[in-house]
């Protein structure tokens, strides 16, 4: 479960700041609960193919860091971090303008493993692209 010390407003901050793909992205932290993290993600110049829809990949960084984000929010971070050991998905729709929306809820909370379930939705709440992420969960040394 995700550790209750843990605000919205704290993570928001925390990725704010720095140089990361999230932040040049434009994926934004919106939401988090007990077993779950949400986010969105504009559909522009930055996640678009040349075709003018949105690029797999940009969904995919959406998923996955969705779910490395919660994943981190599992573990004893001072001790222990998470990363990311496989990651899939499914595009079922494609997005050219607006926002896509991700929920990242946690399946499976293991000590070594965790996997978690991201559904990236559009506007109008329609799916866009399904994935699964299993992160590792790492000591620091």
């Amino acid at each position: 479960m995700i550790n209750k010390n843990i605000t919205l407003e704290g993570l928001q901050k925390m990725y704010e700041n720095g140089d990361h793909i999230s932040k040049l992205l434009g994926i934004e932290i919106t939401e988090i609960g007990a077993d779950y993290i949400c986010g969105k993600m504009p559909v522009d110049s930055r996640t678009v193919q040349p075709v003018g829809i949105l690029h797999g990949g940009a969904s995919v960084v959406l998923a996955e860091s969705l779910g490395s984000i919660g994943g981190n929010c599992c573990v004893d971070f001072p001790k222990q971090y998470c990363v990311g050991l496989e990651v899939n998905a499914n595009h079922l729709r494609s997005a050219s303008s607006g926002w896509v929306y991700g929920k990242a809820s946690l399946v499976f909370l293991g000590k070594q493993t965790q996997v978690w379930d991201i559904r990236i939705t559009n506007e109008e709440n329609k799916m866009v692209c399904i994935s699964r992420l299993t992160l590792a969960v790492k000591e620091k040394i």
